[in-house]
């Protein structure tokens, strides 16, 4: 397993972290955060690679024992907590661990790394148990908690942690990349449609990804044409709700950015522009936002299990866009 490095567009935040390690700044606790597709496991990576490495310069340097152990998968000063397989919540026995782990001296004599992702997957028991640690960590320790929506941690975990948010990426800053990555005739569409998370355009591009935007998208051209909310849901994969989700949340804020100021050059999905001008023929501006509160809500309260019935989910979202788009 290769030592990942930070990826080109976070090459300034790198900078900032190797400047605070090697004048012995280095918090004890970072909060990385930004949007899924933006980087910010990989920044994490190598953070950790440099930390544990017994020789590093601006990165690790690969060949050490320490970096030998890394790149074999493990390493007994770094310890990894995320939710069990299967299961969307991070409990308080991992949590327990973390507090054993930082209560021992580290085995190759450096730094012990903690890897909380996703931070806001800890429960409440999981996070109140994690501030004792955050709170007297020892020396030599580095925790790095990774969050999409920070906001969902609890705010004595945010309040200890020094928090570095990543935003999303202009297509200059990582047109090279992506281009090499999916071609120059594509780049800019699924940057576009990513938001400016060039790690996600990637994913979207997909062959499968590709096919469910195009599912989603006939769904709502059949829904324009007064087809059945409910048929139309049962079409769909109901394993890829939170997908779904996604992309009806991203054209709710194309349908609106449109609404409110006709402007199309800052649309994520341009390909879409005819549906989103038939859309809003139909509803007041207010209701779609309302819709989009819904879904994100809705999104929200799936990420952390708190609804069982994700197709009923599915169905009641679909019965609100349609009853708008015949209004």
């Amino acid at each position: 397993m290769a030592l990942t490095e930070a990826l080109p567009w976070h090459s300034a935040t790198w900078r900032q972290l190797v400047r605070l390690a090697n004048e012995g700044r280095m918090p004890h606790a970072l909060l990385i955060s930004g949007a899924h597709g933006v980087g910010k496991q990989q920044l994490a990576d190598a953070l950790v690679a440099r930390t544990l490495c017994a020789k590093p310069a601006d990165q690790a340097c690969g060949h050490c024992h320490s970096c030998a152990m890394l790149a074999s998968g493990y390493h007994p000063d770094l310890l990894r907590i995320s939710p069990e397989e299967g299961k969307r919540q991070i409990r308080i026995d991992p949590i327990r661990e973390v507090n054993r782990f930082v209560s021992q001296t580290a085995q190759q004599g450096g730094y012990r790394v903690i890897v909380v992702s996703p931070a806001e997957a800890m429960n409440t028991a999981a996070a109140n148990a994690l501030l004792k640690s955050l709170e007297e960590p020892g020396d030599k320790t580095l925790f790095i908690l990774l969050a999409d929506v920070p906001s969902r941690t609890l705010p004595t975990i945010r309040s200890r942690c020094q928090q570095w948010p990543l935003a999303s990426v202009s297509f200059e800053a990582c047109r090279g990349w992506l281009t090499e990555k999916l071609g120059s005739d594509e780049a800019y569409f699924w940057w576009q449609v990513s938001g400016g998370l060039p790690l996600l355009a990637v994913e979207l591009a997909t062959p499968d990804e590709r096919a469910l935007r195009h599912q989603i998208h006939d769904c709502f051209e059949q829904l324009v044409r007064g087809a059945e909310p409910v048929s139309e849901a049962a079409r769909l994969d109901r394993q890829a709700i939170d997908a779904i989700l996604w992309y009806g949340i991203a054209w709710l804020e194309d349908l609106i950015r449109l609404g409110l100021s006709g402007d199309t050059s800052a649309l994520h999905n341009p390909d879409l522009e005819p549906l989103y001008r038939q859309a809003v023929k139909n509803a007041r501006a207010q209701d779609w936002f309302r819709l989009l509160d819904y879904a994100r809500e809705q999104r929200r309260l799936l990420a952390i299990g708190a609804n069982p019935n994700p197709q009923l989910v599915l169905e009641a979202w679909l019965v609100r866009w349609s009853a708008l788009l015949r209004s």
